[in-house]
């Protein structure tokens, strides 16, 4: 036993050494130096790992509320991991405006193209036999459709509530924005996602102070 369980630890030790060095985690890290809204005055800049992270917790949230408030079958856990990578290709796209993507459906069409291969890309980066485990991640034409719609209300929501914090720092470039993100919030028709704006978005216009009086902390 002894044997055959040191054989095979010298075995993988050897696949270990021939493996070539991954740069998918070099890549990932990366995505802290992406802005989003690069077209915009922004009083607060924010970066694409900041949002996924924003995305990620939201998505979970939604996630949960479906199951358990509105008795949806879905898993939290997969939806927030899911979320966690929904903009990761961006290492190597960069994050295009809204306002070009969608110019047109011709554009729209084939930026999801270039999206797709930057997935197949940094999937690639990946040791072979780790690679299976991060398809359904990486790779958003796995997502089910519950999956999908949920990270992209997630992703909304972050967009909507990023607006909110621009416009209460005084910053009017962000109007057109919070209006076109209330029309698409209200489009998803989604119960949990309006359990969520009902719940949590009004606290995002109070002050810290205001917070912590509610929360009995002051």
């Amino acid at each position: 036993m002894d044997t055959e369980h040191n054989t095979g630890s010298v075995k993988a030790e050897q696949e270990n050494a021939s493996q070539e060095p991954s740069h998918f985690f070099a890549h990932l890290f990366r995505m802290k130096l992406i802005n989003r809204w690069p077209l915009m005055r922004n009083v607060n800049t924010e970066n694409v790992a900041e949002h996924s992270h924003q995305v990620a917790v939201v998505a979970h949230m939604l996630a949960l509320i479906r199951r358990e408030i509105f008795a949806g079958e879905v898993q939290p856990e997969r939806v927030a991991t899911l979320a966690l990578f929904h903009d990761a290709s961006e290492v190597l796209t960069g994050d295009l405006p809204t306002p070009v993507k969608y110019f047109n459906a011709q554009i729209a069409q084939e930026y999801k193209k270039i999206e797709r291969i930057a997935e197949q890309k940094l999937l690639s980066m990946l040791p072979e036999k780790l690679q299976p485990f991060y398809q359904s991640l990486l790779l958003s034409e796995q997502y089910s459709p519950d999956e999908k719609l949920l990270v992209k209300a997630a992703d909304t929501v972050c967009a909507y509530v990023k607006t909110l914090e621009e416009l209460s720092a005084g910053n009017h470039e962000f109007v057109l924005a919070k209006k076109r993100l209330e029309a698409v919030l209200e489009g998803y028709a989604l119960p949990e996602v309006n359990y969520f704006l009902q719940i949590f978005i009004p606290s995002f216009s109070l002050s810290l102070d205001e917070i912590s009086l509610q929360d009995g902390q002051l």
